[in-house]
């Protein structure tokens, strides 16, 4: 079973008193390239983040997006009391010498830099064991996003490999007329050049011969069909990343219906080499969003 490397996972629960959004979307890719978003309280998380997904997705470009969401409950805050302090005395002294009413200076004190922050927050082990969970929860969701599009793509690919072989099958069946054809043309030739009688037959023969093994596309076909089995193989294996394996198979299949198209020297099998290598085209396309 194939698997595509096009998904889109979310997953949303609770890790202790917060809330976490994790959405995942994944793209085609030669290598595993991640973007990565997150909240500032799981910063010290971000490697353990990136090596979970990288674990688990394998290859693709990914969009990873992790969101705490506000539960309404309030949060712990730092008052600098000292800072408040020195910010107090010249603010005073401003609003004496003003005329203003002094009733004011604390709300505009808990207003200046720094007077209140916020308690830097940060995950417990236990909040952290269950944001995992939830990560892996959108992972789960993306991978089977991942094989719903996986089933698509392998019957895509099946039907292009075994239009290649109907091809080639027919490319087996014109062979022996060919060959004939390309007697029949080079007898012709020399009876017009030279005359039916002003050559010689059994040199003529050896000639053949020799001409015809140069031309001869059996071995060619041998390993199209091997090549095109082993493809068909490796779909029904379990592994999951098999893209690459796959690319290749198909680079050995279009170098040998192109040597098939060089040697052919005839128009019927020209037009069947044409079918497999639009047929092939289409089966690269489809395998670059192979996982």
């Amino acid at each position: 079973m194939l698997k595509s490397m096009t998904g889109f996972g979310r997953a949303e629960k609770n890790a202790g008193d917060k809330t976490f959004l994790v959405d995942i979307k994944s793209l085609n890719g030669k290598q595993f390239e991640l973007q990565l978003r997150l909240p500032a309280m799981l910063r010290p998380f971000e490697f353990d983040i990136r090596r979970l997904l990288s674990e688990r997705l394998g290859r693709g470009s990914v969009d990873c997006t992790i969101s705490l969401k506000d539960t309404g409950s309030s949060k712990p805050v730092t008052i600098n009391t000292d800072l408040a302090k020195a910010y107090y005395k010249p603010l005073a002294e401003l609003s004496a010498a003003l005329n203003l009413d002094p009733s004011h200076i604390l709300s505009t004190l808990v207003k200046l830099p720094e007077v209140i922050t916020p308690s830097a927050e940060t995950l417990s082990d236990k909040e952290w064991n269950e944001l995992q969970q939830i990560i892996n929860l959108a992972i789960d969701n993306l991978n089977a996003h991942r094989t719903d599009e996986g089933r698509s793509l392998e019957a895509d690919l099946l039907s292009r490999i075994n239009n290649i072989t109907t091809q080639q099958q027919e490319v087996i069946r014109l062979e022996p007329l060919r060959q004939q054809k390309i007697r029949e043309g080079l007898v012709k030739l020399l009876e017009e050049q030279v005359g039916k009688d002003a050559y010689d037959t059994n040199r003529l023969e050896q000639e053949l011969i020799y001409y015809i093994e140069k031309i001869d596309i059996s071995e060619e076909q041998v390993r199209l069909k091997n090549h095109c089995d082993y493809f068909k193989t490796l779909l029904d294996e379990a592994e999951e990343a098999k893209g690459k394996k796959l690319s290749f198979i198909l680079q050995e299949i279009g170098r040998e219906i192109n040597t098939t198209g060089s040697k052919a020297y005839d128009s019927t099998i020209q037009k069947c080499v044409v079918l497999m290598k639009d047929e092939l085209e289409k089966a690269k396309e489809q395998v670059l969003n192979v996982l």
